[in-house]
């Protein structure tokens, strides 16, 4: 059963995450899916682990730390000119059996904590939303913040195939993202005002340290450069604007948390792609959370993966409870449909 789990999980991966973004992954999926010896390595994950995007990142940590095999040359991120991916497979196969004890160590260790800073391009205008709601100050408090990239989304700036520039224009950090469908969002002229940003994860991730940047560096995918770069501009923005970072329960902080929180400024919790690592129970805690907090609050709530794949947004206003649809979201901000009015 265990195994006929995991290889629904690869093809999965492959079918529905890969395909158009990473031939190589799609491919290595599909094959370790009918893998037995594979499939029983990749299970040593850590429960609640999504385990394709763990397993893909052991062996490409492996490769960026220096692990020498004809392995790395099937992988943009390492050579210029990489082979066919579809020869790859009895490398791949050949270097997770050399070193499949490092493999099962990190497997058991890691967690995937894709710090994606592209999905801020959607943040954005979200937390733009907010600030028109409310005229005040946005106090931020992030689950699952890995490195804390996506807690300074104003200070980044933004296109969206129009030809005009939002956000902070002097930013070294520029993402850009297309709006699929008929709505678009109404951006403002500034920046809204960010009066505190707090950022928890059961491990943090600091740049500074390089056996962590390297492992987020591996979480991105071979062919995606641009995310590479963009990744190396968000974390220098990172080490230049210190943040709040908390290692610990997201979940089981929050109401202190929120506590915390002047009364002028509006309770701003978000989270990415970390709702699907949670177990049904915690789920729950965290919307009875939200909801208790907005009976005497303002607060807001933006996430995707607890109900759906989509972006909410669930807010408070006056003790009034308001659920909206942001949009569909690409899962790693290359594009969005704006819902939200």
């Amino acid at each position: 059963m265990l195994k006929h789990n995991q290889s629904s999980r690869f093809k999965a991966f492959g079918q529905y995450e890969c395909q158009g973004s990473s031939n190589l992954y799609e491919f290595l999926s599909y094959k370790i899916a009918e893998d037995n010896k594979l499939l029983v390595l990749a299970s040593e994950a850590r429960d609640g682990q999504p385990v394709p995007n763990l397993f893909l990142g052991a062996i490409h940590y492996l490769l960026l730390k220096g692990k020498e095999h004809d392995l790395k040359e099937f992988y943009p991120s390492l050579v210029e000119n990489p082979r066919n991916p579809h020869e790859s497979f009895q490398s791949f196969k050949d270097f997770c059996r050399i070193n499949s004890q490092e493999i099962k160590e990190i497997l058991k260790e890691k967690i995937v904590q894709t710090n994606e800073v592209r999905r801020c391009a959607y943040l954005y205008p979200v937390f733009s939303y907010i600030f028109q709601q409310t005229d005040k100050p946005l106090a931020l408090i992030e689950i699952g913040t890995s490195a804390g990239l996506q807690l300074l989304w104003d200070k980044y700036s933004y296109s969206y195939g129009t030809g005009e520039t939002f956000g902070n224009p002097n930013s070294n950090v520029h993402l850009s993202s297309e709006i699929k469908g008929d709505h678009v969002p109404l951006f403002p002229e500034g920046m809204p005002p960010v009066a505190s940003r707090v950022g928890v994860d059961l491990y943090i991730n600091d740049l500074n340290n390089m056996e962590d940047y390297l492992w987020l560096k591996s979480l991105i995918w071979p062919e995606h450069q641009e995310r590479r770069t963009l990744f190396e501009k968000a974390a220098q923005c990172v080490k230049e604007n210190p943040i709040s970072l908390i290692e610990g329960n997201g979940v089981e902080l929050l109401p202190k948390l929120i506590e915390d929180i002047p009364e002028k400024h509006s309770i701003c919790v978000f989270h990415t792609h970390v709702a699907n690592q949670m177990p049904a129970k915690v789920k729950e805690n965290l919307l009875s959370i939200i909801k208790a907090s907005g009976q005497n609050r303002d607060t807001f709530h933006i996430y995707n993966n607890i109900h759906d794949r989509n972006l909410q947004l669930d807010y408070y206003l006056d003790s009034k409870e308001h659920k909206k649809l942001v949009g569909q979201t690409e899962g790693h901000g290359k594009w969005f449909t704006w819902e939200l009015n």
